[in-house]
């Protein structure tokens, strides 16, 4: 009797611990964009795959295989899996799981999965009692090939739903032929022009963009089938893209006729392999615009200006004279930066909010294709003066204690970096402290690049702390080289760790950049 007790309560309180590890799992894939590849190289690289919390539940699985009395580990198991699931739950994660949908089936068929596994091996003892919960058990301890197999199967369900979304998308568009859609992309810039673009555009035209990070081309056709309106003239759709061909797919979806290029850059290296691959897939937009369109692209970035165009008239930007469009006469006060655009017979003087020479350069972007689409001079010097800083993409504020933040968490890379950096460096009053866990997705280039990041912060910054363990030692290296003295580093385990550090240094005047927030799939 007091075995089938313990049996009864190992069971149930494996069903809620395999309930909650699968919700894990399904979050983790859902941050790999659902691709089987990707959730497979982040548990093999990331480290995940030898967690302590999975290796706790391996054991606790050897253990159920043992000759232990089951009145005795069947408790055992119960309460260290129980203690696993309450820990599990009450972590807070920067990005949660969202139950859209696709991830509600997805979660529904990792449990069919797991009801399979369990009624097949059942079956062949005659449902023997003793033998569910070992088999519960290898459920809890390979999650992952649970979900792994789920997505599988699901694949086809999947395609044939989003074929159905995707048909129902491209009839809303064939609808609105005098639609003008503008297709936004780059390794970085991409959201900031986006926004500046909208603004401007705005004073004009009644415009729509995709929002957040609808990037993808799901996320453009939930864009379209819910967002968008007969009334609307424009059509700014962001396209991101880690692979080639994601660009093009959604080209092929909304046939944009004006193109912006931001940057090429070497980000998502470890999906992208090369440069050359990044390039070959951000120009896949300039490719798919028609002869009677207009590309913009920043000549900048090396991989944009030796790549020709010849499709479509194209107008080339930069910060520099040498192309259609540069600046001038740039000017960083406290409340506002003052520049000028020069370019084919133009010189417009503005005044924005922003700082930093990266949204300068997504400003230039935006008012050429203004002026193609025949904005007023003296509507797009009004919008510009408007414009908003995009949360956590190089903005600027102060808090209440006299602290100066410089927030640019999203996402970082070589070059953003780099600017981040300037813009402090040329901060000349109070302590100038700098929070970074790195940059990531860089492939054979991650540790040169981070070690680069260290000693370009020695040169800008009095004080910097490094966070996690993924790119410590890259830039500690670097920083050492720079010169950086040892008792102005400090190595943080976690963002809360640094922060509380922040709270004992930090005094009203200083200034804070915070470089980069690595996502829940790094450490």
């Amino acid at each position: 009797m007091i075995t089938l007790i313990t049996q009864i309560v190992l069971i149930i309180t494996l069903i809620l611990y395999v309930g909650v590890a699968l919700k894990y799992e399904l979050q983790m894939m859902q941050q790999n964009s659902y691709r089987n590849k990707r959730y497979w190289n982040w548990m093999t690289k990331n480290g995940d795959s030898s967690s302590p919390r999975r290796l706790t539940v391996y054991f606790l699985l050897l253990m159920s295989c043992t000759r232990f009395t089951p009145e005795i580990i069947h408790p055992f198991i119960a309460v260290i899996l129980l203690v696993l699931a309450v820990r599990e739950l009450r972590m807070k994660y920067k990005k949660p799981v969202v139950f859209t949908q696709r991830a509600t089936r997805l979660y529904i068929a990792s449990w069919v999965v797991v009801l399979l596994h369990t009624t097949l091996w059942a079956s062949l003892t005659r449902f023997d009692l003793s033998v569910i919960p070992i088999l519960m058990l290898c459920a809890a301890a390979f999650s992952w090939v649970v979900i792994l197999l789920a997505n599988l199967l699901m694949h086809p369900i999947e395609m044939q739903i989003n074929r159905g979304f995707y048909n129902e998308a491209k009839k809303i568009l064939e609808a609105m032929p005098n639609l003008r859609i503008i297709g936004v992309t780059g390794s970085y810039g991409k959201t900031s022009t986006k926004h500046y673009l909208y603004r401007i555009l705005s004073e004009k035209y009644n415009v729509l963009m995709t929002p957040g990070s609808y990037n993808t081309p799901m996320g453009v056709i939930r864009t379209v089938r819910e967002m968008m309106k007969p009334y609307y003239d424009v059509f700014i759709v962001e396209m991101g893209a880690k692979q080639l061909g994601d660009i093009k797919e959604i080209c092929d979806l909304v046939c944009p006729t004006i193109g912006i290029v931001t940057a090429v850059g070497e980000q998502h290296l470890e999906s992208f392999k090369s440069i050359e691959n990044v390039q070959r897939t951000k120009f896949e937009l300039v490719d798919a615009l028609p002869a009677d369109g207009l590309a913009v692209v920043n000549n900048d970035f090396e991989y944009i200006a030796n790549r020709t165009v010849s499709n479509v008239p194209v107008k080339r930007y930069a910060l520099a004279p040498g192309a259609d469009y540069h600046v001038e006469d740039v000017e960083y006060g406290e409340v506002e930066t003052r520049f000028a655009i020069v370019g084919e017979g133009r010189r417009i003087e503005l005044a924005t909010k922003l700082v930093g020479d990266c949204n300068l350069s997504n400003l230039m972007a935006s008012v050429i294709v203004a002026l193609h689409l025949d904005v007023p001079e003296k509507s797009i010097r009004y919008g510009v003066s408007q414009i908003e800083q995009v949360e956590h993409r190089l903005n600027m504020k102060r808090t209440p204690g006299g602290l100066s933040i410089i927030d640019d968490a999203f996402n970082s890379n070589p070059d953003g970096a780099r600017m981040a950096l300037d813009v402090l460096g040329r901060i000349k009053t109070g302590k100038r402290i700098v929070i970074t866990p790195g940059m990531i997705e860089l492939g054979d280039k991650q540790v040169e690049y981070n070690k680069r990041l260290g000693v370009q912060m020695a040169s800008a910054a009095d004080y910097v702390m490094v966070v996690g363990a993924y790119n410590r030692d890259a830039i500690l290296a670097g920083l050492a080289e720079g010169g950086m003295p040892e008792e102005k580093i400090f190595v943080a385990d976690s963002f809360a760790t640094a922060q509380a550090r922040l709270v004992q240094i930090a005094r009203a005047g200083d200034v804070v950049l915070y470089e980069n927030d690595l996502p829940d799939t790094f450490k």
